[in-house]
């Protein structure tokens, strides 16, 4: 799902390509928040208001409120766009990175196992020319058309295993591109 977003105000307007996260997500999030939510506060609302304590409870209510206020608006404001300056990604805790042409050194984009099944979804790096991480896609957020649309963007020749992986074959591969707490070997 991708729209078309004006950037810049020269006469001769530049036009960025924005992509957004499956929305589905954000639907399954917004109903396990009421799913798990809703039965918990009636029951406390129930047992606190005799008491008088049902105070307590409304705070606790507002500040979960607040929470799910701020993860909506992370939510809708993580997107990735890209047009003649690169690739810009604003991530789900605000953090901006920007990819200019030629500043990546690396585009791999594989298919993963997902754990336990046969199932694969694909991921898309983008490493500097030193190795480092600046952008990861993911499959259970970003589909796979928008990876190809990013990695064509960047103008790197992109590595595309033929096989599948599973994530100790990721991690053994490419150990810089995952997480840290996807580094430590867990029996996979």
């Amino acid at each position: 799902m991708s729209e078309q977003a004006e950037v810049g105000t020269d006469v001769a307007a530049t036009r960025e390509t924005v992509l957004r996260p499956h929305r589905h997500l954000f639907t399954r999030g917004i109903v396990a928040v009421l799913a798990l939510t809703t039965p918990v506060f009636a029951v406390l609302y129930w047992l606190t208001i005799p008491s008088g304590a049902w105070v307590f409870v409304l705070v606790a209510h507002l500040v979960v409120i607040a929470a799910t206020v701020v993860g909506v608006a992370s939510f809708l404001n993580t997107t990735i766009g890209y047009g003649p300056d690169g690739v810009r990604e604003r991530g789900f805790f605000g953090r901006t990175v920007r990819v200019g042409h030629g500043e990546a050194g690396a585009v791999i984009l594989v298919q993963v196992y997902e754990r336990s099944t046969l199932d694969v979804l694909p991921q898309l790096f983008v490493a500097s020319k030193e190795g480092r991480l600046l952008i990861r896609m993911r499959g259970q957020f970003w589909s796979a058309d928008d990876m190809e649309r990013v990695a064509e963007e960047l103008d790197v020749p992109v590595t595309r295993p033929e096989e599948p992986m599973t994530h100790g074959q990721l991690r053994r591969a490419w150990p810089r591109l995952l997480y840290w707490f996807e580094r430590i070997p867990l029996g996979r």
